[in-house]
């Protein structure tokens, strides 16, 4: 038998990609912000705060705004933790 997609306590869909998932404010804008772990992390990516490359196997986090025009995963980017804090 199939398994069935659970959601989540408020009713939402649960997220496709594992990590925790929190909100911080930021720059005026709310972003959703999920931790990458080194074993999912599969491909290349560049890091806006610092212009170099996540390799794959890297932990890393992935952070998109939820608000305000144009907000949505086409804006999401892959950051290194710390520049992220920064």
């Amino acid at each position: 038998m199939a398994r069935r997609n659970r959601r989540a306590a408020g009713g939402e869909p649960r997220p496709l990609f594992g990590g925790a998932l929190s909100y911080v404010e930021r720059a005026g804008r709310r972003w959703a912000v999920r931790s990458i772990s080194g074993s999912a992390a599969t491909k290349t990516y560049r890091c806006p705060g610092c212009d170099h490359e996540i390799r794959p196997g890297t932990s890393h986090v992935v952070v998109w705004p939820t608000d305000g025009p144009g907000g949505g995963g086409d804006e999401r980017r892959h950051w290194h933790s710390g520049c992220w804090r920064r």
